[in-house]
């Protein structure tokens, strides 16, 4: 081999390492995360692996179901097809749900809505097919299932506060105290869980749910702590077109009062519509968080049609929150220690 080509074959070398080395740095989820008409993400991280559980976005009489996917890096993605159905939860029939999980002690439990119930005051009529649905609870030992239905009936249908029972959220206090946070039609409730999961506690005066309906709020809330405040997080518009959007507000008390700071999320007429009904996960000892929410790809106009997707959320020195860019790449690979 003569020195030429020994200097040839080096620098081909040398640039093919760098190359190499540039494609595992920008590896990425891309966007959206998971193939298919799916919506409302609930991001959850389990003994060091991500875990999503999204609405199958599709017709109310065939939604009638819920997958799921897990990934240790945000990149490499794993289906786990139909881990609740409604074979396994006899009083539901169609419209499933809004999916929340909550690991606690050896179970995990995932709560949904089902069966899109309505009230004397919505429309003018229960209708006679949808008297029995709101908010159910599945259970199993694994965050993949099969989950089974864990009460044999809703754990809320009542309409308190005119909040029609879905878009549930579960927030675990400071204090070890679980909530449930959930409401449709413009009203937000939030009520104690017992320490089963099996109903709600009382508060002192009697009431069984407050509510903390903050201005704009539609649909979708969640809730966390950061920095010893109370974020929180719901959407606004109308899911079903370009309106739909994601604000926020802090307190110092999970009951409020939550005045909105802004929106963080809304749609992209570079990128998608339709952007909300998200949940948020931070990295344990770190200040890193990620959102995962909803749009609605470009051109399509379909009521249904809305994929899953990531992106990181960042806070700003005085701690709210700025908004959410939407991208095609997603969030870069990242294991959790």
């Amino acid at each position: 081999m003569t020195k030429k080509q020994f200097i040839l074959l080096l620098a081909i070398g040398i640039i093919s390492g760098i190359c190499t080395a540039q494609t595992k740095q920008t590896k990425t989820s891309g966007n959206p995360i998971m193939e298919g008409w799916y919506a409302d993400p609930e991001g959850a991280l389990f003994d060091n692996t991500f875990w999503v559980y999204p609405t199958y976005s599709a017709k109310y009489e065939e939604q009638t179901f819920l997958d799921a996917i897990s990934s240790e890096d945000l990149v490499h993605w794993k289906k786990y097809s139909h881990i609740i159905d409604t074979s396994a939860v006899k009083w539901a029939n169609r419209a499933m749900w809004a999916p929340c999980i909550v690991k606690k002690d050896a179970n995990y439990y995932l709560f949904f809505s089902v069966n899109d119930i309505q009230a004397p005051f919505r429309d003018g009529y229960v209708a006679a097919e949808n008297k029995i649905g709101g908010i159910g609870i599945g259970i199993s030992s694994k965050p993949e299932g099969p989950f089974r239905d864990y009460l044999g009936k809703p754990l809320i249908q009542e309409f308190y506060n005119k909040a029609q029972p879905i878009d549930q959220f579960v927030f675990h206090d400071k204090d070890g105290q679980y909530y449930i946070i959930y409401g449709g039609w413009g009203h937000c409730n939030i009520a104690k869980l017992n320490n089963d999961f099996t109903g709600l506690v009382p508060y002192p005066d009697g009431n069984t749910v407050k509510e903390i309906t903050p201005e704009g709020y539609v649909e979708g809330p969640l809730m966390f702590i950061r920095n010893g405040k109370y974020y929180m997080m719901w959407s606004e518009g109308g899911w079903t077109n370009d309106s739909y959007k994601a604000a926020y507000g802090i307190s110092d008390s999970p009951f409020g009062p939550f005045k909105k700071m802004g929106t963080i999320l809304k749609s992209d007429p570079a990128i998608a519509t339709g952007a909300g009904h998200h949940s948020v996960v931070n990295i344990p000892g770190t200040d890193e968080w990620y959102i995962f929410y909803h749009r609605r790809p470009i051109p399509s106009e379909g009521r249904d049609h809305r994929v899953v997707c990531v992106d990181r959320m960042y806070f700003n020195p005085d701690g709210t929150i700025q908004p959410v860019k939407m991208t095609w790449e997603g969030v870069p690979e990242i294991k959790v220690k």
